[in-house]
């Protein structure tokens, strides 16, 4: 189906040829939306064409209006002011739309185009859950790849398990210290919950030892750090993973399966999922080959100490380290190999890599040495770099103890939209059940749609009661204004109405709700180049919004002619189908009944 656009484009370029006697492609027309304050639907722009027309630009303009007007059958009315010619659609025009966009099934959506692109998100270490930076990182990842399909890619989604390094080794030194044996099975905790304590206690160890010796040794901090017990454990851990020490790998894959375990439930209960899982257990010694290439070919160069680094001066950066003097790997060498092996399963046009903004410099090197490495793909890098989410008292740290767990943050935002439901006091005669799937829908929707309506490049302050709000900008308000629309549809069924397009004239708010559901197509595009689901947020409130303001004004059940009834039921279907695709895409479910 071709956009309006295109249309007037096409219509454009046929009036210039026609008024001046000059050809013109339809795509070299300049077109714009129609400022608010003027009326129209999409306005032409005459300054490039008074070459052609050699006259003034509201002659110009004048002169295209009143043939478009004349030899146009979807033009109802134009208006000149200055350069500008604002362009008004037809009521049958709009009733031609109506039509067509029910008869296409996944209205928005564009043809497939036979590319792959791959997306990475989650990345989680296994010393800690998943916390509420995770949540958007997931949620980021999993929105823009359902937004890459919609617009005809084929999407590979990835996710990068960092199960290896010295933080994991802390997390384990932690648990021989502290753990007194425990198990998932033995304290009833999810692994990732024990393993993430054990992390954090660590830590707290650590700091001691290292105010004891500032004390009682008097070292600077700096000596104190390098002198630690605890880190000297766990440095000695992670050379003795990387000799492959039975013992020591025991322990690490009983840990990380406690993890994996843990990972997996919050992944469900978030509605993610992947179609690969990598490890950096299993790639790093890809990275490190790669590094001894490098090496061998004088890309790269070895200090005396024996660390391996990669001079990048040239490019305006600095000296990188790839190895350390003890031959141990760090994350720029895993991501090395990473990034060569997925290249080898799947070639694509582009590799995204939904990865904090605090990892800029990371990504920029990265491609950096991969070039110089002798990978031209390594073009293909595109870093989705979003903001950090932030609560009111400040940022998080793992560390401390401080994080927002994942698990905590929706179990709690389903008993906050369980509680402010039972306020409004409408669920009395809903089954026990169903009040409950309602519940989780009402509460993880809220908190996808208060995490994706922002910018990613933006940093959030997340305030959990905001987001569950059945009026304003939010999650509950669109799976309401879904639920009031199913619940019209029913009420018609059960009185013998069935939606079918009659040819009956439209009303303004009805032409209004069209121009939004017609503008999808491009704002499924607009989303797509900018890997922004903010865009389809902004989409589905404006569309909900629209639409509650319509049912307040017009009657559907009560309109006495049956020919408009029904085809207001055709539009109200369209406004749900077009509000679950884009509901879709962010991830969250719409409730038919609430």
């Amino acid at each position: 189906m071709q956009s309006i656009e295109l249309i007037l484009s096409h219509e454009l370029s046929k009036a210039i040829e026609e008024l001046y006697r000059q050809k013109i492609a339809p795509e070299s027309i300049q077109l714009q939306a129609t400022r608010k304050e003027f009326d129209g639907d999409i306005t032409a722009v005459t300054f490039p064409l008074l070459k052609m027309s050699r006259k003034s630009p509201e002659q110009t303009g004048e002169e295209i209006g009143a043939y478009l007007l004349t030899n146009t059958s979807c033009i109802d009315s134009y208006q000149v002011i200055k350069g500008f010619i604002n362009i008004k659609f037809s009521s049958s025009f709009w009733k031609e739309r109506l039509k067509t966009i029910a008869a296409t099934p996944h209205w928005g959506e564009q043809e497939p185009n036979g590319k792959t692109i791959m997306v990475e998100y989650s990345s989680p270490n296994t010393n800690k859950p998943l916390h509420l930076g995770h949540i958007r990182n997931n949620l980021l990842g999993w929105s823009v790849s359902k937004l890459l399909e919609a617009n005809g890619y084929t999407v590979v989604k990835v996710n990068l398990v960092n199960d290896r390094g010295i933080h994991i080794c802390k997390s384990m030194i932690g648990w021989q210290r502290f753990g007194n044996g425990e198990t998932p099975q033995s304290s009833g905790t999810k692994g990732d919950h024990i393993v993430g304590k054990y992390y954090v206690l660590f830590d707290k160890a650590y700091k001691s030892e290292v105010k004891e010796l500032m004390s009682t040794r008097g070292m600077s901090q700096e000596e104190a750090e390098k002198e630690s017990p605890l880190m000297h454990k766990a440095q000695e851990m992670l050379r003795k993973w990387e000799q492959g020490d039975t013992g020591t790998i025991h322990l690490w894959q009983t840990m990380n399966e406690w993890v994996y375990q843990g990972f997996d439930a919050t992944y469900r209960r978030l509605g993610v999922r992947f179609d690969k899982i990598y490890y950096e257990s299993q790639t790093y010694l890809l990275g490190k080959s790669l590094v001894q290439d490098g090496l061998d070919k004088g890309v790269l160069y070895q200090k005396e100490d024996g660390s391996v680094w990669c001079d990048l001066t040239g490019d305006g950066l600095d000296h990188k380290l790839l190895l350390r003097s003890d031959g141990t790997s760090v994350y720029m060498t895993q991501d090395l190999g990473t990034a060569q092996q997925r290249y080898m399963e799947f070639p694509s046009e582009e590799v995204i890599y939904v990865v904090g903004n605090e990892q800029n410099y990371h990504f920029q090197v990265l491609k950096l040495i991969l070039k110089k490495l002798g990978f031209a793909w390594a073009d293909a890098i595109y870093h989705l770099s979003y903001g950090m989410v932030e609560l009111p008292e400040g940022k998080m740290k793992s560390r401390e103890g401080t994080v927002v767990d994942a698990d905590d943050l929706m179990e709690g935002m389903v008993q906050t939209a369980k509680e402010t439901s039972m306020e409004l006091g409408k669920l009395a005669e809903m089954p026990l059940e169903e009040q409950e799937a309602l519940f989780e829908m009402l509460g993880l929707g809220a908190l996808k749609y208060f995490i994706l309506r922002v910018d990613p490049k933006k940093t959030i302050l997340f305030n959990p009661k905001e987001s569950i709000d059945f009026n304003g900008n939010t999650g509950p308000f669109i799976q309401y204004t879904f639920a009031r629309i199913r619940s019209v549809l029913r009420k018609a069924l059960e009185q013998g109405y069935a939606a079918s397009f009659t040819d009956a004239e439209l009303l303004e708010k009805e032409v209004s709700l069209m121009k939004i559901l017609n503008d999808y197509p491009e704002r499924i595009k607009e989303a797509g180049a900018e890997h922004s689901p903010a865009v389809i947020a902004n989409f589905a409130f404006d569309l909900a919004k629209e639409f509650n303001q319509y049912y307040h004004e017009v009657s559907v059940l009560k309109e006495p002619n049956p020919q408009t009834l029904v085809q207001r039921l055709l539009l109200l279907e369209q406004v749900a189908k077009a509000l679950t695709h884009s509901m879709n895409i962010l991830g969250i479910t719409l409730p038919s009944r609430m």
